[in-house]
C-alpha cells in the first residue's frame, strides 16, 4: 500500500496572520467566505474558503507578516490511524508521538505532521 490508498487531496493551507479582522476582509473581498471560526486558548482560527481551496489563517505564530510565510499544507485524509502507521512505516519524520485532536467542525478533527524538506510541515487530517 501508499498514501494513495489513503489520501483524498488538499485540504487546507495553514498561514499566519498578525491581523484577524484585516485577513478576513481582504479574503472576503476576493472571494472567499468565512465558514468556521474558533478560539485556541487566547488565539483566533479562522477557516475561509472559496470554491474547493480552503485557508486556515490563525494569529499565534510568530512568522506573521514575513513575505511568503505559510506554517503548513493540510492533506484529507480517509483513514487517520492507518496513514500515522504508514507514515511511521515509510519512515516519514513524523512530528508528533502519537494523532493530534482538536475540537474543531462538528465533530472535531484528528490530525499529525510530518516534516518535509526544507522544514515544509505537511499535517495529514481527518474530519470526524
Amino acid at each position: 500500500m501508499d498514501l494513495k490508498t489513503y489520501c483524498n487531496g488538499i485540504q487546507h493551507i495553514g498561514i499566519p496572520v498578525s491581523d484577524m479582522d484585516a485577513a478576513i476582509a481582504f479574503y472576503e473581498k476576493i472571494g472567499f467566505e468565512n465558514v468556521y471560526s474558533t478560539m485556541d486558548g487566547n488565539d483566533r482560527v479562522v477557516f475561509l474558503k472559496l470554491g474547493n481551496l480552503v485557508l486556515e489563517t490563525f494569529e499565534m505564530d510568530p512568522v506573521a507578516g514575513i513575505n511568503g510565510a505559510i506554517d503548513h499544507v493540510a492533506l484529507d485524509v480517509n483513514d487517520i490511524e492507518e496513514t500515522y502507521a504508514w507514515s511511521k512505516e515509510a519512515g516519514l519524520p513524523v512530528i508528533e508521538d502519537e494523532i493530534q485532536f482538536l475540537p474543531f467542525w462538528e465533530n472535531g478533527v484528528k490530525f499529525f505532521n510530518v516534516l518535509g524538506p526544507d522544514h515544509v510541515t505537511v499535517e495529514f487530517s481527518q474530519m470526524l
